[in-house]
């Protein structure tokens, strides 16, 4: 009968989950078309793209606790580093973002996360009014794991942490989404590994990465930031798009 029981509770979980999301099993791995060059909007081996910018201005506020700081935001080598600096509650992030926006598509970039506690690293696309968002973001108290999000009309609660098998501060790993007006289906590296079938955003947003740290009221989610271990950085090595019309 205890057994019985539990096979029902885990029935009924497994239920509610599936009614926001699924894990990356019943998911088609990724479209060779989907990879193509031609589809690299941003390579900074080839320099400074066009139609991005660098931010500089006082920051967001809660529960940002920093500025940022287009100084931050550099091309060293091949890659875009977005570096986070400062000491004594003064820090300045970096971020990064296209002028235009984009819909329906698949989005994708090369990257290597930050590891510091309270620092996020990320690559979403964003929209202000009205608020949609979907995002990949790495929470520098564990890079081993990488949390996917969005937002439709300013309402959020649709987090899921995936556990990727190995550390994402220490190589460059392909991370993308697949924005349809049904769905957004997360890869890693050419692997479907989470879709989401709920309040799915709708309004065409800009290309972001950024690299903050969080205030006090989000150390419960990043881990708590001390500045000991400054300067930190995250590296990018393309962005990419692919448009589903």
């Amino acid at each position: 009968m205890k057994k019985m029981k539990r096979l029902l509770v885990l029935l009924a979980v497994l239920l509610l989950a599936g009614c926001s999301g699924s894990g990356g099993e019943e998911q088609p791995d990724l479209p060779e078309r989907w990879t193509a060059e031609e589809h690299k909007i941003a390579q900074f081996a080839h320099g400074a793209p066009e139609g991005f910018w660098a931010r500089h201005d006082r920051g967001n506020g809660a529960p940002f606790d920093c500025r940022f700081d287009n100084g931050n935001a550099r091309l060293e080598g091949e890659h875009l580093q977005l570096w986070l600096t400062g000491a004594d509650g003064a820090y300045a992030g970096a971020e990064f973002r296209s002028w235009q926006t984009f819909s329906y598509g698949y989005f994708s970039v090369s990257m290597k996360a930050a590891k510091c506690d309270g620092v996020i690293s990320s690559f979403f696309i964003y929209t202000g009014r009205p608020w949609d968002e979907i995002d990949i973001e790495f929470l520098g108290d564990d890079t081993t794991k990488v949390q996917f999000n969005y937002y439709h009309n300013g309402v959020g609660g649709h987090e899921y942490v995936y556990d990727l098998g190995f550390d994402a501060s220490e190589e460059f790993h392909e991370y993308g989404f697949d924005w349809q007006k049904d769905s957004i289906t997360w890869y890693v590296d050419g692997k479907a590994v989470y879709r989401a079938t709920v309040e799915i955003p709708v309004t065409a947003g800009h290309i972001m990465v950024n690299l903050w740290n969080v205030d006090r009221s989000h150390a419960y989610w990043a881990g708590t930031f001390t500045g000991k271990e400054l300067p930190v950085k995250a590296e990018y090595q393309w962005f990419g798009y692919q448009s589903a019309e």
